[in-house]
């Protein structure tokens, strides 16, 4: 092997090096400012699990500013939020096929669009800033009301609340949440014809 191809392979070694630290650096200091959870609930045979990102408010105007009105969000920071269900559900009346997500949100000043994705994402946004969401693998667009909360929600949260035959997935930061009701798919009963 000569010179000139031995020193090549070690620049190239050397690049990759330096490529993987800065990588990981970066991710880690994403991480310390966004810290990443899992949010899971399990009722009889339903499990719902949430992966996400939990930024913190530190004194910004979240909603209509940091995160703009009628604008698609990732729901959380870094990597896009999955949200992941082993039966098929209705969420706000409309069926949910069992299946991991990516889940997206529009947040707006009365109301929240709530986006299920097929596709799975390497990251929540591109270099550019733009969402990697591509429409076209929209599973289910669901709107619901957002509410407006006397108290500050400091660490975007999300976690489950159970109301009668609902669970609710709860969506809270700053003085906003918005609450999607959720419940198993019931299958219909078929009765066998009588012999009358």
């Amino acid at each position: 092997m000569n010179n000139s191809l031995k020193l090549l392979l070690k620049i190239l070694g050397i690049s990759l090096l330096v490529i993987a630290v800065i990588f990981f650096v970066v991710r880690y200091n994403t991480k310390a400012y966004s810290p990443e959870d899992t949010v899971s609930y399990t009722n009889s045979d339903l499990t719902l699990d949430v992966f996400y990102n939990r930024p913190y408010k530190k004194g910004r105007e979240i909603f209509g500013n940091l995160v703009p009105y009628d604008s698609i969000w990732r729901t959380g920071a870094n990597e896009a939020t999955t949200f992941k269900t082993n039966k098929d559900i209705m969420v706000d009346g409309s069926f949910l096929e069992k299946g991991k997500y990516t889940l997206w949100t529009v947040p707006k000043k009365e109301s929240w669009e709530i986006v299920f994705n097929k596709k799975m994402y390497p990251w929540g946004i591109d270099l550019d800033g733009k969402v990697y969401r591509d429409p076209e693998f929209d599973a289910l667009v669901v709107e619901v009301p957002s509410n407006h909360l006397q108290e500050t929600i400091e660490q975007f949260t999300i976690h489950f609340e159970q109301a009668n035959d609902f669970v609710f997935m709860i969506l809270a930061w700053d003085h906003t949440s918005v609450a999607i009701p959720i419940r198993i798919k019931e299958t219909p009963t078929i009765e066998a014809p009588s012999n009358n």
